[in-house]
């Protein structure tokens, strides 16, 4: 052959293959794609159909869809006259044929693809092929001519074909550079209806009907006002009706911002995993172009290939293709070690807590000085927290410090520990410090270890402390009294039980300062006044006590007190002296004497005749005999741990999460093509090339590059669309285990909480999901390419000499038995692994939630110690992990060393002339590959079961139980319900766990619907179990709640939950700013919500900040003091206005001035509603309607507070009547 093209042009029929194989990949890739568009509409109809209105929106993308209608219309045109006319040959009508079906399949693909509004321009699929279709046709035309000026017949048909797909492929490629819009475009309010009064009129409009068509601009335009002034003018804001605020699409999109901000990780994860499989792609496939760019060469430059040469090539590229493809990777590790580094360098380097912010003392007159403090948590902030902070406390004093929510009396106390930044001053302390803070923090373990908090246990002190602090009846009540284990945060605790504990502590520490932050807030009023008799005034009689109250009957037995507002003390002394010094003092004293005046009013209008009072203790049900004797488990149970083999289903579910499992086989069949183009690729090199340079090849070196080069190109593909395919399957998986799990948690019941410490939470979401995102899909796909290579490899070498199938019985056989002897341990290691990780987590959590307490304790050492043998424990495993999978290598590299070496004896040994030398040369070459393919396989399938376990893992929390439904249609209650707000309870019984004791015994009870009720009790007598039941937080075991004679237990948790409002204990600020702290659902207008907060006396407190109502909230509200949050917490009620509302300790740690107002404020706002108060303060209930007092989770008594009042005999008068002396008793002798 004088040319090299005369090969084209002899054979033409080659054209039409190539056409014919690209037009099938196409085909293949488009049927794909959509099949995955299709599955993410369905899943986001929403956005699916917003995204409808702003595609194929130009009159050019029209053209192009015409366009390619016309191409399928012309090729079909071509096909049927081949067919009946031309009678071309097969190839050529089947080229044909395919091309009317691809050109017909990319007009109905650009049809019904809906790209997204940003993207600028059309598919980058298509544009390749649009791009490389324009060449070919114009190659096409090319050989034409040749072929024409050869002087040989060419086909008519074949010209005009080739010339309009050049013209066709020249308009294609043009619109290759088109984009949708320009920077300057924009929409007005007719395409964009949903906007603001304000948006969407200021900049002008170029295009108003560029989505509407000639005939819909005939048959309408005379229709609609709108549309006809459209066209005579560009339409203001004013011409198009707006709709209504809470109708508006950004109203909306502000609402779910929450749900919509996951959105920015997952296209994070989608890039990573596809721009990984692209990569992974080039470089799987980068050996198969070297070595047609190196035989390419050979032939260009002469050199003569010989099968030898051919072999030892293809062998060396195999061998290089292992680190060709770990190199990015490891470049990729290399990288993220460094960036790694570079964040806990930065966490390293952040300043360090100042260890001269105070100075302690060997010895001095004064157990505390502070001088010209000036302290303020934010450095950056132009007014400080605390300043011009000066006093001086003596040892054996106790000094009492007061003052208005937010006014800096929990600051003062963490500058006193040295937990606020200084930015002037001095603060000297003399001896060891224990801390108990406003939010009681309790560590997960025994009641005896949160009260020894690492100190040895000395019996007799241990008991005193105990007696002191009023535990004992408490511990009594616990399955397992001291031995008891606290859930995390304490949850199986009363807010009371919590403090008490925290006091216990303190106590037990023997220190020579106490700083108490407001501690007997969380407690009844009798329980208060023991603790500050038997604590403050007793144990630590002879210690320096500095306490935060709010509580004034406190401070007359204080040496110094020390009144604040704004961050400053505005007066210090003892009772007497400041009392008629200044007006700050006097507002707190005199709001408790209008307290005190109260609860007197009612003791003195109540007649000295005894009433039937509503004993119902004497006809309460007795406690269940059973409930003492049935053995008790712990609240907290060891973390559950599946044993043995991960089981089928487990595999089953994980295939089942992405499109049900259909596109498995999809990449299997092709992952089988791949290795099937592969091992013809190099037979084809085998075959073609010579033995040696006497023989001459059957093809010319040409043919036999571009037959290579084909070959490649098409493994190239398979291997591009399998790794597309395992990515966006992974990607698929790993999403909707993430959202299966995550529903299920959040759906999940409360005692699923009570019972799971949040590192075990945390653990799955992130450790075990990082594994399912990015490890578990390679995983997968590589133990399927290594046991399809292996089949390939092994039809291979049996076809060469099928003696070599004897090697490979036992050498499976000893593969099998290693894999099963190593995975029975590292299975049970990667479990424990696992598990082991979730204390780590958790005490990472639970120590930085508590690090004031820690520090203010000395307690930094033996924390740091714990977590030292967490992190042992989970390095033991991992150590004793990776030993196991060495050992195992170790075994898999000699075995396959061994196979390799006894199947070259084989081979070598076959008889002359048995086998062509060539095939002998290639089952050798890939024998040397079979050595890490086997090796891999076992420890890839071993690695792959451990993984599973992470799937495993994940699938119990999906397993977990949901609560109630949140609708249930059938009995959805009326809107207008409630309407009276009557609530009815029949033998109401609750316990926490099926191993735990009854909580509430049989209660039984009515609270008139309009009236006020009052829920007294000593703490852990169940008053705010019965609120958690109301609220279905807690399902009642037995019994009944009716609210308007409708079952709560018949109704939609939302139903029920929604039509109610609470303040719980334990008050809650999200992350955010103030106003959607008030306003989540953002229902109400800025001036609604400014109402709201100066109702709950915090509107000057938000007035002073610079954003206002958009003032930052950190995580929990830390930068807002307790007090403060409960009003904002007030707030919400305030805004939302039920019809039932229930306060539990809403006003426990807010002054007695603001508390009053308060008071005034619900009386006033809703005078209508059922309102449920928990309070320890009996000038908080004593203006209810009704008081229910509970005992033991028994109805001691239920009236109103007269009639309880004129029994003396009753628990309630008793307890008024305590509370009142003390009070009075401690003013007079303040007096």
């Amino acid at each position: 052959m004088e040319n090299p093209l005369d090969f084209l042009l002899i054979q033409p029929i080659y054209l039409p293959l190539l056409s014919f194989f690209l037009n099938m990949v196409l085909l293949l890739i488009l049927f794909v794609s959509w099949v995955y568009n299709k599955k993410v509409a369905c899943e986001n109809s929403d956005d699916f159909m917003a995204k409808r209105s702003t595609n194929m929106s130009s009159t050019f993308s029209k053209l192009v869809v015409m366009c390619c209608v016309s191409l399928s219309v012309f090729y079909s045109v071509l096909s049927l006259l081949s067919c009946v006319r031309w009678h071309s040959n097969v190839w050529t009508l089947f080229d044909l044929l395919l091309a009317a079906l691809t050109w017909g399949t990319i007009s109905m693909y650009l049809r019904g693809l809906y790209i997204d509004s940003h993207e600028q321009k059309l598919p980058y699929l298509l544009r390749v092929w649009w791009v490389f279709y324009f060449l070919i046709s114009c190659y096409r035309l090319v050989v034409d001519f040749a072929l024409y000026k050869k002087q040989e017949l060419v086909s008519v048909h074949n010209v005009v074909s080739d010339l309009v797909g050049v013209c066709a492929g020249l308009l294609l490629c043009c619109s290759c550079l088109w984009k949708k819009g320009e920077e300057g475009e924009t929409t007005t309010l007719l395409e964009e209806p949903f906007l603001s009064e304000n948006e969407g009129c200021d900049d002008e409009v170029t295009t108003h009907f560029s989505k509407a068509g000639f005939l819909s601009l005939v048959s309408f335009s005379w229709m609609s006002p709108l549309v006809t002034l459209g066209n005579e003018k560009i339409i203001d804001s004013n011409d198009v009706p707006q709709v209504d605020s809470s109708d508006r699409a950004e109203n909306l999109f502000r609402v779910f911002r929450s749900q919509l901000e996951w959105d920015d990780e997952a296209g994070w994860l989608k890039k990573f995993v596809y721009n990984s499989a692209a990569m992974s792609s080039v470089l799987l496939t980068a050996p198969s172009f070297i070595s047609a760019t190196a035989f390419g060469a050979c032939v260009l430059l002469k050199i003569p290939l010989e099968s030898g040469k051919i072999l030892a090539a293809l062998a060396i590229f195999q061998i290089l293709q292992s680190p060709i493809y770990k190199l990015p990777e490891t470049i990729s590790m290399f990288v993220q070690v460094k960036v790694s580094l570079g964040r806990i360098a930065s966490f390293l380097c952040l300043d360090d807590l100042e260890k001269d912010v105070v100075e302690r003392l060997t010895y001095s007159e004064m157990a505390l000085e502070v001088s010209n403090g000036c302290f303020s948590w934010d450095n950056s902030s132009s007014i400080p927290t605390l300043r011009e902070v000066s006093f001086e406390v003596s040892h054996g004093m106790n000094v009492a410090v007061c003052g208005t929510v937010g006014s800096g009396k929990s600051s003062l106390l963490s500058s006193i520990l040295g937990e606020v930044p200084k930015i002037s001053g001095t603060v000297k302390v003399f001896g060891s410090k224990a801390y108990v803070a406003q939010s009681p923090w309790i560590q997960s373990g025994k009641v005896e270890d949160n009260i020894l908090f690492g100190k040895p246990m000395e019996r007799e002190w241990y008991q005193s402390v105990l007696e002191a602090c009023c535990l004992n009846k408490d511990l009594e009540l616990l399955p397992f009294h001291d031995q008891t284990v606290i859930g995390e945060r304490g949850i199986n605790l009363s807010g009371g039980q919590k403090q008490r504990i925290q006091i216990a502590r303190a106590l037990y520490q023997d220190a020579d300062i106490y700083l108490f932050d407001d501690p007997f807030s969380a407690v009844d009023a009798h329980t208060g006044s023991h603790l500050f008799k038997e604590v403050i005034l007793g144990v630590l009689k002879d210690k320096t006590v500095i306490y935060v109250t709010h509580q004034v009957e406190f401070l007359p037995e204080a040496d110094l007190i020390l009144v604040m507002k704004d961050g400053k003390i505005t007066q210090a002394g003892r009772y007497n002296e400041i009392l008629d010094s200044g007006t700050d003092f006097m507002e707190l004293v005199g709001a408790h004497t209008d307290a005190l005046a109260t609860v007197d009013t009612y003791e003195q209008g109540c007649a000295s005749s005894e009433s039937t009072t509503n004993k119902e203790d004497k006809e309460a049900p007795k406690l269940e005999k059973d409930s003492g004797n049935k053995p008790r488990g712990q609240l907290v149970q060891q973390e559950e741990r599946e044993k043995g083999k991960v089981g089928f289903t487990v595999y089953k579910k994980y295939m089942a999460l992405a499109y049900g499992g259909a596109v498995i086989p999809i990449i299997l069949l092709v992952q089988i093509l791949f290795q099937v183009l592969d091992i013809g690729s190099n037979y084809w090199m085998t075959w073609v090339t010579p033995v040696s340079k006497d023989v001459e090849p059957p093809v010319s070196g040409f043919t036999l590059i571009l037959v290579y080069v084909v070959l490649a190109i098409a493994s190239s593909l398979c291997i591009l669309v399998r790794t597309l395919l395992v990515s966006m399957t992974g990607f698929k998986m790993a999403t909707e285990l993430f959202t299966q799990m995550h529903l299920r948690v959040f759906r999940a019941s409360m005692s699923f909480f009570d019972v799971t410490p949040m590192g075990r939470i945390l653990n799955r979401a992130s450790t075990d999901q990082s594994v399912v995102d990015l490890r578990l899909p390679g995983q997968f796909a590589y133990a399927a390419v290594a046991a399809i290579n292996i089949l390939g490899i092994m039809g291979v070498m049996i076809q060469v000499a099928w003696l070599v199938l004897i090697i490979f019985i036992p050498v499976v056989a000893a593969s099998s038995w290693y894999r099963q002897y190593y995975i029975s341990a590292a299975r049970e290691l990667a479990r424990l692994a696992g598990i082991s990780r979730s204390p780590l987590v958790h005490h990472f959590s639970e120590t930085l939630s508590g690090v004031t307490t820690i520090r203010s304790f000395d307690q930094e050492p033996r924390f740091l110690s714990d977590i030292m043998k967490l992190s042992d424990c989970l390095s033991r495993l991992t150590f004793h992990s990776t030993g196991a999978t060495e050992w195992l290598c170790f075994r898999l590299e000699l075995l396959s060393t061994i196979t390799f070496a006894l199947s070259l004896v084989i081979v070598v040994s076959t008889p002359e002339g048995t086998v062509n030398p060539s095939f002998a040369g290639l089952a050798i070459t890939y024998a040397l590959n079979l050595n890490n393919l086997q090796s891999n396989l076992v420890w890839t399938l071993c690695e792959l079961e451990n993984k599973m376990i992470s799937v495993e893992r994940m699938l119990q929390y999906i397993d977990i139980p949901s609560e109630p439904s949140l609708v249930i249609e059938s009995t959805r209650p009326e809107k207008s319900w409630p309407s009276r707000g009557e609530i009815t309870i029949s033998n109401l019984q609750v316990r926490y766990g099926p191993h735990l004791p009854m909580v509430l015994h049989g209660l039984t009870c009515t609270f008139p619907g309009g009236l006020k009720t009052g829920i007294v009790g000593r703490t852990g007598c169940g008053k705010s179990t019965l609120i958690q039941t109301l609220f279905r937080i807690v399902e009642p075991t037995a019994g009944e709640i009716r609210i308007d004679g409708i079952d709560i237990l018949t109704i939609g948790l939302h139903d029920l939950r929604s039509r109610l409002s609470i303040i719980p204990q334990d008050p809650t600020m999200f992350e955010g700013t103030v106003r959607s702290n008030l306003d989540p659902l953002e229902e109400y207008s800025d001036d609604q919500i400014w109402e709201a907060l100066d109702k709950c006396q915090l509107g000057d407190e938000v007035r002073k900040k610079e954003l206002k109502l958009d003032s930052s909230v950190s995580e929990n509200g830390q930068n807002w003091s307790v007090g403060q949050r409960q009003l904002v917490c007030l707030g919400r009620v305030l805004l939302k206005r039920s019809k039932v509302l229930v306060l539990d300790e809403a006003t426990a740690s807010v002054d007695t001035a603001t508390v009053n107002l308060i008071q005034e404020t619900l009386r006033q706002h809703f005078r209508d509603c059922t309102v449920i108060t928990i309070a320890h303060r009996i000038s908080s209930v004593i203006g209810s309607d009704m008081v229910l007092l509970l005992d033991q989770g028994l109805i001691k008594e239920h009236d109103s507070p007269g009639r309880l009042l004129e029994d003396k005999s009753s628990s309630f008068s008793k307890l008024v009547a305590e509370y009142t002396t003390s009070s009075e008793s401690k003013f007079s002798r303040s007096c």
